[in-house]
């Protein structure tokens, strides 16, 4: 295989225990992520990688190809390393089990970031915010690039910060819980001590930003609702619901 999407999927979510097996207009959350990804032209297969055997057998129930994984694991990357390790491939696409509004497209615009330039180890997602009240929610990661699309900063603040006597409406980005890396790279990253900025604001990539390592930013016109509480999961029933003509 050549390329594969993980689907790290954590039942006791701190923020919302078991949202990954809430229903969403009559399918649990984590078939919705699956089924969206098995659309994508550039995945080889799909898997998801568990830590309860309630998710592994609702999973293999609608047909996935589901793995069981340790439950000691402190994030979704160290769960993906435990599933590829002994798999032989060259680039992971790690896909957030919360995220049932993703489109096909922005994954393989991440494989396509990966395959087509070389210098490109990890790759992500940022969408334009357009509704301002997204901007000072805690729960929606910003990120702000360099002129080449690489990050160089993520945080649950609002960045940039517009000065009182700044001229420029800045504008803001919201990052997409979606990444790709080469294998090599997720076990070289895996080796990266936790860093401090890392633990101040909750965001594991920043584990990379501040070892050194480059991560390309891809920009999607699609948006996307992380489901982090109850409230995102009716907003997202309720466009689900509207995009099937209901």
């Amino acid at each position: 295989m050549e390329v594969i999407g993980v689907i790290p999927a954590r039942y006791s979510s701190t923020r919302f225990a078991g949202k990954v097996l809430a229903d969403i207009n009559g399918k649990p959350m984590i078939q919705h992520v699956w089924e969206r990804a098995k659309k994508a032209l550039l995945l080889d297969e799909v898997i998801i990688a568990c830590d309860e055997e309630e998710v592994l057998n609702v999973g293999r129930e609608f047909g996935a190809n589901c793995l069981m994984t340790a439950k000691g694991h402190l994030s979704g990357s160290d769960r993906i390393t435990e599933i590829v390790g002994s798999l032989d491939v060259k680039i992971i696409v790690n896909i957030q089990a919360d995220e049932p509004l993703i489109q096909p497209l922005m994954i393989d615009s991440l494989v396509d970031a990966l395959q087509s330039d070389d210098s490109v180890n990890m790759a992500t997602i940022m969408k334009r915010i357009e509704h301002p009240e997204e901007v000072k929610n805690p729960n929606i990661v910003k990120v702000i690039t360099d002129k080449d699309n690489f990050a160089l900063y993520f945080s649950r603040a609002p960045i940039p910060f517009r000065a009182k006597n700044s001229e420029i409406e800045p504008v803001y980005y919201k990052h997409v819980g979606l990444y790709a890396y080469t294998k090599d790279f997720l076990f070289t990253y895996k080796n990266i001590p936790p860093s401090a900025l890392e633990a101040a604001e909750k965001l594991e990539q920043l584990r990379v930003l501040e070892g050194g390592l480059r991560i390309k930013v891809i920009e999607t016109k699609f948006e996307t609702i992380g489901v982090d509480t109850p409230e995102d999961l009716e907003r997202v029933r309720q466009i689900l619901r509207e995009e099937a003509g209901e």
